[in-house]
This record gives C-alpha cells, sequence and structure tokens, in this order.
C-alpha cells in the first residue's frame, strides 16, 4: 500500500468513523459536529462525525435573511475563516489525498471498464463546475426562498452524489420508515448518482475534474497555498509522461499548480529527471514558466 492510499483510507476513517450508528441507528451529534472536515462528505451520513463545508456554507446563505447581526458575523467569519484556513493550508491537496469521495473514485475507477478521459469540444466539461458553484450553492440559497423566508439547499438538495450515497442510502437502509418519503426528487439524484459513478468508472475522477465545486473553491488557493508544486526547466528532458499520466489532462508546466490540478501528484513521483517537486511552506508563487 502506498503513501496516498493509506492518507486515503485514514481521512475516510476519521471523517466517517461513528460505528456506534450501526447499532443506535442515529447519526452523530456530538461536539465533533460542530466542525467541518475537508473533504466532500455528507454531514447526514450516519457515521459522519463532521459536517460538511458546502453544507455548513449554504445553509449559512439560506438563513441570511433572518440571521441577527452577531449571529450572522459569527457565521461569516467561521465558514470564511474555515475555507481560508484549508485554501491556504493544502489547496486542492485535499481533493486527492484527503476526500472520501475522492478515494471513492479512485476506487471505482478500477473497476475493468473501458477507459477515456472525456473531453468535450473546447474542453466544455471544465466549466460545468463553475456553473455548478454559482447556481447551486449561491443563487439558489439565496433568491429561492420558501415560505418560512429561508433559501433552499440547491446543491444538497438535487445534486450531491456524496449526500445521495451517504445521507440517501445508508439512512434509508438503518430507517426502513424513511423509505414511505422517498419521491421524484431521490429518484433523480439516485439517476444523477448512478450516472455520475459510470463515468468515473471510464474517466479517473470525473467528478472531481468536471463537477465538484468544493474542489473548485479550493482549487481557487492552489497557487498561493502552503503546498504546491514546482517545476525546474533545467531538468526538464520533454518526456511528456508528465501529462500523460495527469488525470486532469493539464498541460505541464503551464497548468501545474492551475484550479484543475488536485495534487494526486502523479506527476511528480513518475518523472524520471525530478523536474516537478512538492514545496511546503513557501507563500511566495513558484516559477512555472514554460520550458524553453
Amino acid at each position: 500500500m502506498n503513501k496516498r492510499r493509506f492518507i486515503q483510507i485514514l481521512s475516510t476513517i476519521l471523517h466517517n468513523g461513528y460505528i456506534n450508528s450501526i447499532f443506535t441507528y442515529n447519526i452523530y451529534t456530538g461536539f465533533l459536529k460542530k466542525f467541518c472536515a475537508p473533504g466532500l462528505n455528507c454531514h447526514s451520513c450516519p457515521a459522519s462525525f463532521f459536517g460538511c463545508p458546502l453544507g455548513i456554507l449554504q445553509n449559512f446563505l439560506i438563513s441570511i435573511r433572518v440571521l441577527s447581526l452577531q449571529v450572522f458575523l459569527g457565521a461569516l467569519f467561521y465558514i470564511t475563516g474555515f475555507f481560508f484556513l484549508f485554501g491556504f493550508a493544502l489547496g486542492r491537496f485535499i481533493c486527492g489525498w484527503l476526500c472520501p469521495f475522492g478515494f471513492l473514485q479512485d476506487l471505482i475507477y478500477k473497476i475493468p471498464f473501458f477507459k477515456k478521459n472525456i473531453i468535450l469540444p473546447f474542453q466544455i466539461q471544465r466549466y460545468f463546475k463553475y456553473i455548478i458553484l454559482i447556481i447551486f450553492i449561491f443563487i439558489i440559497p439565496l433568491f429561492v426562498i420558501t415560505d418560512l423566508g429561508y433559501g433552499i439547499l440547491g446543491f444538497c438538495k438535487y445534486l450531491c452524489p456524496a449526500g445521495t450515497l451517504e445521507g440517501g442510502y445508508l439512512n434509508l437502509l438503518l430507517h426502513k420508515n424513511l423509505r414511505t418519503l422517498v419521491g421524484t426528487i431521490f429518484y433523480l439524484k439516485s439517476l444523477i448518482l448512478v450516472s455520475i459513478f459510470l463515468l468515473c468508472i471510464i474517466d479517473l475522477r470525473f467528478f472531481c475534474k468536471n463537477l465538484c465545486p468544493l474542489g473548485l473553491i479550493y482549487g481557487f488557493f492552489n497557487r498561493f497555498c502552503f503546498l504546491k508544486l514546482s517545476f525546474n526547466p533545467d531538468r526538464c528532458t520533454s518526456c511528456k509522461i508528465c501529462e500523460n499520466i495527469c488525470p486532469s489532462n493539464l498541460s505541464i508546466p503551464d497548468q501545474l499548480n492551475s484550479v484543475d490540478c488536485f495534487r494526486c501528484l502523479n506527476c511528480m513521483q513518475i518523472c524520471p529527471t525530478q523536474a516537478i517537486n512538492l514545496n511546503i511552506g513557501k507563500i511566495n508563487e513558484l516559477s512555472c514558466n514554460k520550458i524553453k
């Protein structure tokens, strides 16, 4: 077992380690639930110790109209502090090493099946996550209002595959009475989940690369975070092995620290001349110029 796989397993256990839910049939509601875990992991998962960053962000936005100034400022500082802390510290290293749903995609890709990088004309699939972030994380929670004056958890309610799997199906297994409440939206979300799984069998980390709004938020910090990649043009032989192994189909070195790099570090590990390195603790952006 390599180091990355070990850390992924450990992180998944830390995200979802409440095994008592099997016996009590209840989700964890203790002290740790007040905090967010960094990866995409449903708050309503019976085994989850922590909240979901996207869920916390959406809950803040749907409640913004009814919050007092004091509560509003406290929630705002908490949410922005969380994203800045993990963003500047790790960036999309979280996606490649710590996210349980990312780890699940890695396992799904091992299923023997037709494999292909799914690239649409003009690479428009890379814009999907921006659309999801803007519409389902911000616009729907802020502007689609219920009779009670609250917004709607757009991403959680309509799209989130982690929520469908962990918060949906696992709770249905534990609570038979919930099965009578299953409706059209859940069936549509199940279809989305199955579709994402099929795409992830064909294309490694399809959801991470093209759909995940949480990964996009972390990606904005990639060029400035505590952990980032650097490139030494003097060592490069232009063999392009790094580009061939990159699951995000990035152009290296130009996109080495772009929002689309989820830090699997495959490029660094396979480079025969060690032209790519992981730099720790250097705040200023490192050189990633084109090879001359």
